[in-house]
C-alpha cells in the first residue's frame, strides 16, 4: 500500500455522512485560529458549485430500504480570504466573482505519483497531503477520471495514473476529507478517451449498441454506488470525455446519444436513491470550431438528452481566445438552456522538461502573447480565464493535472518507474489496447511544466491564484518577462534595431514600452552584406540586460506568398469573360508547399486571367522574383508569363506548364526598385480543359 502523509490537523473535525443527512445540533462554524481550517455542515445535496462552507438544513429523506450506510468521513475546510493578501504573485481581483465559482483541479495521477516515490509539500516546505495543500490554496473541486479496466491480461497497468475505480475511491475520499467536492470523469474506455481515440472497454468489444448501453448503465450505477458508499462527496459526473468524434467505439452520433441516455439515466437514479444532487456533464473540446460545438449541442437538444452542464476543454495555446470561449459558452447557455463549465485548462510555468520525456506545450515559440513561461504568467493566465468565464456566467474551471510532476531526474532513465506504477502518460503494456498511439509513444509525463507544483513536489505560488480570485493579492512591482527581441534584415540592407521594447510586469496594468540602449560596437561589427545570425546586447533604463537576435537573410517581401492565410485581399485577380476560372484551392497534392495554391480550370471556355500584388514601400535596391507553377492539358498556343512592373517598365519571363507536379520556376532578376513601388504577378491565356496551380511567390532584395 502507498504510504499516506496526512498532516496533523489542529482544526476540530466534524463527522458527516454523505447520504445527505446532517448531524443534529451542528449549525455553527468555528474557525481554527492556528490553521484557518473550519468545520463544515455542508451535505452532498448542496448545489454543484458549493465550496464546502455553507450550512444546510437536515435532509430527512430516507435511503432505499436495505441500502448500505455510507462511510463517515471527517471533513476539514479552509475559508477563502476576506480581503486582499500579500503574496509572491500579483493577482488583480475579479469583480463580482462568487466564492461558489468552481476552482477545480484534476488530480487523477496523484496516487500513481506517490506510488512512484513522489512526495508533496505545503508552502512551509513540510511534507503534507497534496489535497490538503490544494484546499488551503482555494481549490474547492477535484476531478478524477475513471477507466473501466486499465490493465492488460497479466495485471500490468496502462499508465496515465492507472485510473480504475479503486483509485478514484481512494483519491475521492481524500478530496472529501478536505471539504472539496468531486467530479467523476467516466471515459467509458480502458484508457485515454479524446477526439483522437474513443476505444470501447475490452469487456464491451463485439457488443451491439443496445448491449453497450446496458453495460454502460450498469458500470455507471455500480461505480457511483461504490463511490458514495465510501463517503466520496460526488457533486457531478461526466458521462464521457471529449466525445466530439464518438464514445466507447461508437462513431455514429445517434449511437453516441443512446450511450449518453444510458449514462444520464444511471446518474439520475443513483442521485435519487442517495438523496444527493449530482449534476450530469457532457464534455466536448475543439471550441475553436464553434459551429461544431453548436451542432453537437443541437443534436443533444433534439434527442432530449437529460443533462445539466456542458463541459468544454479550453487550452488557450490550442483552442483560441477568451473571447471565442465566451461566445461558445454564451451560445450554449442562451440557445440550449444549459450551464457551462471549463472542464480542462492549463498553462506552463517553465519551458524546462522535468523528466526527459518532452513537453506537450513547450512554452517557447508556442506561448500565448502576453504570457511567459513563468509562475506569475501561469497564475495570470488562469486568473484571466476565470474572469472571462465568470463574466459570461460560466460555473468555473478545472485545471488539468496540476499535480502531475516528474518521477526521478530528467537525466535518468525513469522508464522502469513509469512502467511499474503508471506515472507516465502511457506504459508499453497499453500497446495492444491502443497500438496507434500509446503503442508507439509510451513514456513519461509531458505535462510537468504545466503543473502547479515544482519538479520536487513543492507548491508554486501560482497555486494560490484560486484563493485570490475575489480579492486579489499584492506583490512588489516586478518584471515578469521581456519578450524575445528579434530583427530581420535584408542582405545588403540597413540594420534597424528598435528604440523601445515591450516589458511585461506581474501587474499587467503596468506593461509598457521601455527605452533600450544597444551596444554600438556590436552593431558596427555586423556586415549586412553577409547572411548570418547575430546578437546585440542592450540595457534598459533600470539596468536590466536584454539581447536582440538578428537574422541577416533574403527576406521574402511578398505578403501571403503561398496563399495559406485566409485573407487574400493583398492579391488582385482579374479575368476575361463572365465567369472566374480561378480559386484559392485547399489541396496539398496540388500545392508546392502547404495546402493552398492559386488554381485554374475551365471545362467549356478558354481562359484569360491574372493575379498580382502591388508594393509601395520597398527599400530601394535590386530584387529577384520567382514563382512556382504546374498543370497540364495546355495547348501549344497558350501563353503564360511571370511579370514585374517597375519604373514604368514591364519585365516578363514566359513559361509553360506540362504535367502534374512538374513544377516550373520562372525567375526575373535585376528588378531595380528606386521609389519603393513595384507590381508583380502571373498572367495566363490558355485553352478550355487545361488546368494547373500557381504557388509560392518569392521576392528577395539581392543587393543595394
Amino acid at each position: 500500500m502507498r504510504k499516506r502523509f496526512y498532516a496533523k490537523l489542529t482544526a476540530v473535525c466534524l463527522s458527516i455522512t454523505l447520504c445527505g443527512a446532517v448531524l443534529a445540533g451542528c449549525g455553527s462554524k468555528d474557525a481554527d485560529s492556528s490553521t484557518g481550517a473550519q468545520t463544515s455542515t455542508e451535505t452532498p445535496a448542496d448545489d454543484a458549485q458549493g465550496d464546502g462552507a455553507q450550512t444546510q438544513e437536515p435532509d430527512v429523506s430516507e435511503p432505499d430500504s436495505g441500502a448500505q450506510q455510507p462511510e463517515t468521513i471527517e471533513v476539514t475546510t479552509f475559508p477563502l480570504p476576506s480581503a486582499s493578501e500579500e503574496s509572491e504573485i500579483f493577482i488583480k481581483p475579479i469583480d463580482g466573482i462568487s466564492d461558489d465559482f468552481i476552482r477545480g483541479m484534476d488530480a487523477s495521477t496523484v496516487l500513481a505519483e506517490e506510488n512512484s516515490g513522489v512526495k508533496y509539500y505545503n508552502f512551509e516546505g513540510e511534507e503534507q497531503d497534496v489535497f490538503m495543500t490544494m484546499a488551503q490554496a482555494g481549490v474547492n473541486y477535484i476531478r478524477l477520471r475513471v477507466w473501466n479496466d486499465p490493465y492488460d491480461e497479466n495485471g500490468n497497468g496502462y499508465g496515465g495514473g492507472n485510473n480504475d475505480l479503486a483509485t478514484a475511491v481512494e483519491l475521492g475520499k481524500r478530496a472529501t476529507m478536505y471539504g472539496m467536492k468531486v467530479c467523476i470523469d467516466f471515459h467509458y474506455s480502458d484508457f485515454w478517451a479524446d477526439p483522437k481515440r474513443q476505444h470501447a472497454p475490452k469487456a464491451w468489444e463485439g457488443m451491439s449498441v443496445e448491449e453497450k448501453c446496458d453495460a454502460l448503465y450498469e458500470f455507471t450505477k455500480e461505480s457511483l454506488t461504490e463511490l458514495l458508499n465510501a463517503g466520496v462527496n460526488v457533486g457531478m459526473v461526466q458521462i464521457g470525455n471529449e466525445i466530439n468524434n464518438g464514445m466507447s467505439g461508437e462513431k455514429d452520433i445517434a449511437n453516441v446519444v443512446e450511450l449518453l441516455h444510458a449514462g444520464s439515466r444511471a446518474v439520475r437514479e443513483i442521485s435519487e436513491s442517495f438523496g444527493q444532487d449530482i449534476q450530469v456533464v457532457v464534455h466536448y473540446t475543439r471550441i475553436n470550431q464553434p459551429d461544431e460545438i453548436d451542432n453537437l449541442a443541437a443534436t443533444l437538444a433534439e434527442a432530449g438528452l437529460d443533462y445539466d452542464i456542458m463541459g468544454l476543454s479550453y487550452y488557450p495555446f490550442w483552442d483560441g481566445t477568451n473571447e471565442n470561449m465566451q461566445a461558445v459558452a454564451t451560445n450554449i447557455q442562451e440557445n440550449y438552456g444549459k450551464k457551462v463549465m471549463i472542464a480542462e485548462t492549463s498553462y506552463c510555468y517553465t519551458a524546462e522538461d522535468g523528466d526527459g520525456c518532452g513537453n506537450s506545450f513547450k512554452g517557447t515559440d508556442d506561448l500565448v502573447e502576453g504570457y511567459a513561461a513563468t509562475v506569475q504568467s501561469q497564475a495570470s493566465m488562469i486568473r484571466d480565464i476565470c474572469e472571462a468565464a465568470n463574466d459570461v456566467g460560466v460555473l468555473g474551471i478545472f485545471y488539468w493535472e496540476g499535480a502531475w510532476v516528474p518521477v526521478g531526474e530528467a537525466t535518468v532513465d525513469n522508464s522502469a518507474i513509469w512502467e511499474k506504477y503508471g506515472s507516465g502518460w502511457a506504459s508499453s503494456f497499453a500497446a495492444d489496447y491502443d497500438p496507434e498511439d500509446a503503442g508507439l509513444y509510451y513514456g513519461g509525463c509531458a505535462w510537468d511544466n504545466q503543473a502547479m507544483f515544482d519538479f520536487d513536489g513543492h507548491p508554486l505560488a501560482s497555486l494560490n491564484v484560486f484563493k485570490y480570485l475575489r480579492y486579489g493579492s499584492t506583490a512588489p512591482l516586478a518584471i515578469d518577462d521581456i519578450p524575445k527581441v528579434s530583427v530581420l534584415c535584408d542582405v545588403g540592407g540597413a540594420l534597424e534595431l528598435p528604440e523601445t521594447i515591450p516589458v511585461i510586469y506581474n501587474d499587467r496594468a503596468a506593461n509598457t514600452e521601455v527605452p533600450v540602449v544597444w551596444d554600438e560596437a556590436q552593431i558596427a561589427a555586423i556586415d549586412t552584406n553577409v547572411g548570418g545570425d547575430y546578437e546585440v546586447a542592450g540595457t534598459l533604463e533600470d539596468g536590466t540586460e536584454v539581447i536582440c537576435y538578428i537574422q541577416v537573410i533574403m527576406i521574402n517581401h511578398v505578403l501571403n506568398p503561398g496563399f495559406e492565410d485566409a485573407d487574400t485581399s493583398m492579391w488582385k485577380v482579374t479575368y476575361a469573360g463572365e465567369s472566374n476560372p480561378t480559386d484559392f484551392q485547399v489541396k496539398a497534392d496540388d500545392a508546392y508547399s502547404g495546402e493552398t495554391s492559386f488554381h485554374f480550370w475551365s471545362a467549356d471556355s478558354d481562359m484569360e486571367f491574372s493575379i498580382e500584388q502591388e508594393f509601395t514601400d520597398l527599400e530601394p535596391g535590386t530584387y529577384q522574383l520567382t514563382v512556382y507553377a504546374q498543370g497540364g492539358d495546355v495547348s501549344a498556343d497558350s501563353s503564360m508569363e511571370l511579370y514585374a512592373v517597375v519604373n514604368g517598365e514591364e519585365l516578363t519571363e514566359p513559361f509553360m506548364v506540362t504535367t502534374w507536379v512538374d513544377w516550373k520556376a520562372p525567375t526575373i532578376t535585376d528588378i531595380k526598385v528606386t521609389d519603393g513601388t513595384l507590381i508583380i504577378g502571373v498572367r495566363m491565356k490558355c485553352n478550355a480543359a487545361s488546368w494547373g496551380t500557381v504557388d509560392d511567390f518569392t521576392l528577395n532584395r539581392v543587393s543595394d
